[in-house]
């Protein structure tokens, strides 16, 4: 069985909320990056530790991430063993793809879920060893969604 492996919030100053979480939750995070996506430059910070991991983007509004001016949840994210097939199965259920990092050479593909006023998040499982080696150093392995016994 597949779980989600990280959850992500979109916020406009990124310090401050990887501060406020600390104080109130007691997060250790591992340090910000800075990325571009297409046009879209963004920072990010995932927490230190093991899954389910707590992912902050601090973005300007638009793009992928749509209205970042406010603080708000964006997704849920889950390992896939095929992002094709997976995306073409949440479609297929009514849940579009709201951005596909495909295009732009990232693996990933966000589905609408208005029920949750949110997205899922599908990443193909090739990119899973890329991501233990910079955000969880000697992280075990996580599930992926099975797309071949998916329903």
């Amino acid at each position: 069985m597949s779980t989600f492996y990280h959850v992500c919030f979109t916020t406009p100053d990124l310090a401050a909320t990887m501060a406020d979480l600390a104080r109130s939750a007691g997060l250790a995070w591992q340090p910000p990056v800075e990325g571009r996506l297409a046009e879209w430059d963004y920072r990010m910070a995932f927490t230190a530790g093991a899954p389910p991991f707590i992912e902050l983007i601090d973005t300007a509004p638009g793009g992928p991430w749509g209205d970042a001016s406010a603080p708000g949840f964006h997704h849920l994210g889950f390992w896939t063993s095929d992002l094709a097939v997976g995306s073409a199965r949440l479609s297929s259920l009514g849940y579009q793809v709201g951005f596909s990092g495909c295009p732009f050479g990232r693996a990933f593909a966000y589905h609408r879920l208005d029920s949750i006023g949110g997205h899922i998040e599908l990443v193909d499982i090739t990119r899973q060893p890329s991501f233990l080696q910079s955000w969880n150093p000697g992280g075990q392995p996580m599930p992926a969604i099975n797309e071949s016994s998916a329903t």
